[in-house]
Parts: structure tokens; C-alpha cells; sequence
């Protein structure tokens, strides 16, 4: 049964994501591209491979520590494989200090093969509450995960 993000993001919600995992550094997240999220190949867009990872590397980082944000410092990618039809990320936490997470995450399409993998480097931050557009405060213009 799908779990809610435990904060809202648009962009997420716009592209359909369901997170089904998120417990002890790992977490799983569905998605079903819709024609709009493919490429001029009608393969789901490498972009929209890339957030999925970094939302699901983001969720096994937060997993831990649930009332904490996470931003992404850095992200590796590689495409191995055409991604079609409905897909699944799985992310794992591999190592975690008291600010940063080092996680990874494979997307798999429904036969199980692997299409693309990433590596990635976050932060953790405390969560503040979003502000008015030009806010002085630079912590709320950052996005979290």
C-alpha cells in the first residue's frame, strides 16, 4: 500500500510518483510515465529518470531521520538500458554522518532489468516553514527532496 512523502512536493506529484518504501535507509518509489515524460524515442525521459533517483536516494537518506530535509550536493548517473513502461526506484542509504548521506539508487523497469543507476551525496537540513517569495531567509529557497 503506498505511503505518503510526509511533505509536499509539486513537481513529484506532478509526475505521478508513489512512494511504496521508506524505513531503515531504504525506499522504493512507482512511477507510470505518461506520454508527456518521454523523449522524441518514446522512452521515458532521461530527466525524469534523473528525479526519479534523486527522490528515491532522497527518501532512503530521510528514512532514518524523517523530521529532517536532505538537499542534493551531488548526483552520478548512468543510462544503461531504454526505460519503458511502468518503473520502480529502489534507493539504499550506504553511509550517513551527522549532515551528509551517501545513497544510490537503481531503476527497474517491470520485467526487473535495470535501466539506469545513481550515486549521490545529500545534506541533511532542518525543515523551516516555506516563507513569502522573497524571503531574506536563503534556507527556505532551497528545495528538499
Amino acid at each position: 500500500m503506498p505511503i505518503g512523502f510526509g511533505v509536499a512536493i509539486p513537481f513529484v506529484s506532478h509526475l505521478g510518483f508513489v512512494l511504496e518504501l521508506f524505513e531503515g535507509g531504504h525506499s522504493q518509489i512507482d512511477y507510470e510515465p505518461r506520454p508527456e515524460h518521454l523523449n522524441s524515442f518514446s522512452v521515458t525521459h532521461g530527466g525524469a529518470l534523473m528525479t526519479l533517483m534523486d527522490v528515491t536516494m532522497a527518501a532512503a537518506a530521510r528514512s532514518v531521520n524523517p523530521e529532517m530535509g536532505v538537499v542534493t550536493i551531488e548526483m552520478k548517473t548512468t543510462f544503461m538500458q531504454a526505460a519503458r513502461g511502468k518503473l520502480s526506484g529502489k534507493g539504499r542509504l550506504m553511509h550517513r554522518t551527522g549532515t551528509m548521506a551517501f545513497t544510490e539508487a537503481t531503476i527497474f523497469d517491470a520485467q526487473g532489468r535495470a535501466c539506469a543507476h545513481a550515486t549521490g551525496t545529500f545534506k541533511y537540513v532542518k525543515r523551516l516553514p516555506a516563507g513569502p517569495q522573497g524571503d531574506a531567509n536563503p534556507t527556505n529557497s532551497i528545495s528538499t527532496d
